[in-house]
C-alpha cells in the first residue's frame, strides 16, 4: 500500500465515528410551562403525558419534557418562558397562563 492511500484510509477511519454521530436523530424537546404548581394539577400532567403517549411519544424514551412551574406567581411566567426558549425546545406547551406581558 502506498503512503498516500494509507493516509487516506487512516483519515477516513478517524472521521467515520464523527459522521455516524452526526447522523443520529436528536430527541425532540417539549417545553411545558404552567402558571400553577407541579403538585397542584397532577391529573393534568398525567393526562398530558397520556395524550403524548397516544401520539407515540413517551417521556424519556423518544421525547424530553422540560417542566417550568410559576407556582401561581404570574410575574415569573415571562422569565420561565424565556428560559425554555433559550433551551431551544421544539414545542412550547402552556397551561394556566392567561396573560403574558413582555
Amino acid at each position: 500500500m502506498r503512503r498516500r492511500e494509507f493516509i487516506a484510509l487512516i483519515g477516513s477511519a478517524a472521521a467515520w465515528p464523527v459522521a455516524v454521530r452526526a447522523q443520529q436523530p436528536t430527541m425532540p424537546k417539549i417545553g411545558f410551562l404552567s402558571s400553577n404548581s407541579a403538585d397542584g394539577i397532577p391529573q393534568f400532567t398525567a393526562a398530558f403525558r397520556e395524550g403524548l403517549s397516544t401520539a407515540g411519544f413517551v417521556e424519556g424514551k423518544n421525547v424530553t419534557i422540560e417542566y417550568r412551574w410559576a407556582d401561581a406567581h404570574l410575574e415569573r411566567v415571562p422569565a420561565l418562558a424565556l428560559d425554555l426558549i433559550r433551551r431551544r425546545v421544539d414545542v412550547l406547551f402552556t397551561s394556566g397562563v392567561t396573560f403574558l406581558s413582555w
